[in-house]
């Protein structure tokens, strides 16, 4: 494995992880009516979304990362609520 496709999948991962909380902070927001925040979390959830995307249109090995990441993230924002 060499180090830039650890540092993409690492990335990749990271990303999913982060934009699974960005949504959970959107449906908060929306939930509030706040439309100024719904706002900015959904432009976030659209470029963490096309970060992610284009990079495992890239390369098909990626969709792991963002399966780990998808849990990472979602675990912590429930873990975080509780």
């Amino acid at each position: 494995m060499n180090l830039i496709y650890l540092l993409k999948f690492l990335a990749v991962m990271a990303s999913v992880a982060i934009t699974d909380v960005i949504w959970a902070l959107y449906f908060i927001e929306v939930s509030n009516k706040n439309a100024a925040k719904s706002g900015f979390w959904s432009s976030l959830i659209i470029l963490f979304g096309a970060f992610i995307t284009t990079e495992y249109i890239q390369d098909k090995t990626l969709i792991f990362a963002a399966v780990i990441g998808a849990f990472i993230g979602t675990f912590l924002v429930v873990k975080y609520k509780k």
